[in-house]
């Protein structure tokens, strides 16, 4: 499956970077590009679970295809939560089950910053997408 647009972006932009300094500061600015969730998404059954920081997700689905929003009170968390919504937007409920989450973020340079805790709070992330997709 080819990349969407906007993850072809980001691992370019990402190549770029040279050192943690840089992709620290890309984190951000792709953090800042997240489409703000309204106050009324922002609920405990949006809550994802498994997280250290609070993260919501909304999920829109669109001749089956997936559309996710998601917000967090962590601007780094933020920037992952960014990078992650580029490469699993419009997947099919199966293509999301069966995304590799970590070689996503190995592609990016980013998988020695994924402390176990941001690992596993990505992963409850991408589960609670799998969840959506198969419940709607």
């Amino acid at each position: 499956m080819s990349l969407p647009a906007e993850a072809q972006e980001a691992l370019v932009n990402f190549a770029q970077a040279r050192g943690w300094e840089q992709r620290a500061r890309l984190l951000m600015q792709w953090g800042e590009r997240l489409e703000p969730l309204g106050e009324a998404d922002k609920v405990e059954a949006n809550r994802v679970h498994g997280c250290e920081s609070l993260v919501w997700l909304v999920a829109q689905q669109h001749q089956g295809q997936w559309r996710f929003k998601a917000a967090s009170d962590a601007r780094l968390l933020r920037g992952l939560l960014a990078l992650l919504l580029v490469r699993v937007q419009g997947m099919t409920r199966t293509e999301l089950a069966g995304l590799d989450l970590r070689e996503w973020f190995t592609q990016l340079g980013l998988e020695r910053q994924l402390s176990p805790s941001r690992s596993n709070g990505l992963h409850a992330v991408l589960m609670r997408m799998a969840e959506l997709a198969t419940s709607c």
